[in-house]
């Protein structure tokens, strides 16, 4: 009843957080990621170092490393964006964040910078996982094949 007067939602879909390559999840060399212990998703090889918002929605976790941000949207959709791995040992080094937890951002806003030199240096690998951690439910189907170049923004999940 009085279904009109209900906010008309935006369409739910998800951008990439950053240019590179699209990689299955399942081909992460971390087992944490590629048997999806945390959730479905999917991977980027990067060729840029500007991570933005997949989603729109608010920051829910930020740690001091700033090599992951948890976003939830207003539905209660749960994205983990993690930048690299073992970057949790760089103690937040290389990496510059320009949003806080708490921040309501919108899909595209600029997130996470990180140096490749410095992980290069330091023999990290810098993949960028997409993960859903909690409320999507839906199997993860890609707009784009794996393999394929994306660039940040461009739309993966409608």
């Amino acid at each position: 009843m009085f279904g009109f007067l209900k906010k008309k939602r935006e369409e739910f879909n998800v951008v990439a957080p950053v240019s590179g390559i699209l990689t299955k999840l399942e081909d992460v060399k971390d087992p944490v990621f590629a048997e999806k212990m945390m959730g479905d998703g999917f991977a980027i090889q990067p060729n840029d170092s500007t991570i933005v918002a997949p989603i729109s929605g608010t920051i829910v976790s930020l740690p001091k490393t700033k090599h992951a941000i948890g976003i939830k949207t207003e539905d209660g959709i749960e994205v983990l964006v993690h930048i690299g791995l073992d970057t949790v040992d760089l103690n937040g080094e290389g990496f510059t964040a320009f949003a806080q937890e708490g921040n309501e951002i919108k899909q595209g806003d600029k997130l996470i910078e990180f140096d490749p030199e410095f992980m290069k240096q330091k023999g990290i690998d810098t993949t960028v996982m997409t993960i859903f951690t909690a409320g999507y439910d839906k199997k993860v189907l890609l707009l784009k094949d794996y393999g394929s170049k994306v660039e940040m923004n461009e739309v993966l999940i409608k």
